[in-house]
């Protein structure tokens, strides 16, 4: 089982790669230029970043190819979470209520991500950007008090995004989360 860590610069993307290396998975951290003919592994994860989805159309290296051409897993975290979701149709913006700290995240759909964890636990947040509103192929799994769209899935694909972080001791079951991340990339 290989599954890599697409850097985009967050600050806690090293956080991913142990946690995917501690459930011993084996993992590298990447580039988000490595070209797609390159990855020879089961499943992505694009990382958090400094960049501000709000501010402009950015652009995460090849992030989009990977959207749209990668035949495996994939699982975005806060800043990766938010490109995915303006990818595929969702709004992104300033939050309301930027997100520092602990938030009770409310389990909506229980699917893949969240099993064997309960409907509500504590997360833990890093964010002046949301997503605002999914695109119609993406399905809602998880919300705060605070930040409408926590989590979510592509309706036909393996694809899931996770605006808080699943990495970091603070978010109670973060490490269920990776634990079924994996299951779905050996399936």
């Amino acid at each position: 089982m290989k599954i890599d860590v697409v850097d985009n610069g967050g600050q806690w993307t090293h956080r991913e790669w142990k946690s995917l290396n501690e459930l011993s998975v084996d993992s590298e951290i990447i580039s988000n230029d490595t070209p797609l003919e390159e990855l020879d592994v089961d499943g992505l994860v694009l990382s958090g970043g400094a960049p501000r989805i709000s501010d402009r159309d950015m652009e995460l290296g090849r992030t989009a190819d990977y959207l749209d051409e990668f035949d495996s897993p994939i699982l975005g975290i806060c800043v990766g979470a938010q490109y995915m979701a303006r990818h595929f149709g969702g709004k992104t913006g300033s939050a309301e209520y930027p997100e520092y700290g602990k938030a009770e995240l409310k389990v909506v759909e229980k699917d893949d991500l969240f099993v064997n964890t309960p409907k509500e636990f504590t997360v833990w947040e890093s964010h002046n950007d949301e997503i605002k509103e999914l695109g119609e192929d993406l399905i809602l799994l998880a919300s705060s008090e605070s930040c409408l769209v926590q989590a979510f899935k592509h309706s036909e694909r393996k694809l899931y995004g996770l605006q808080f972080h699943p990495e970091v001791d603070h978010t109670e079951y973060g490490e269920q989360i990776f634990k079924n991340f994996i299951k779905v990339c050996e399936q």
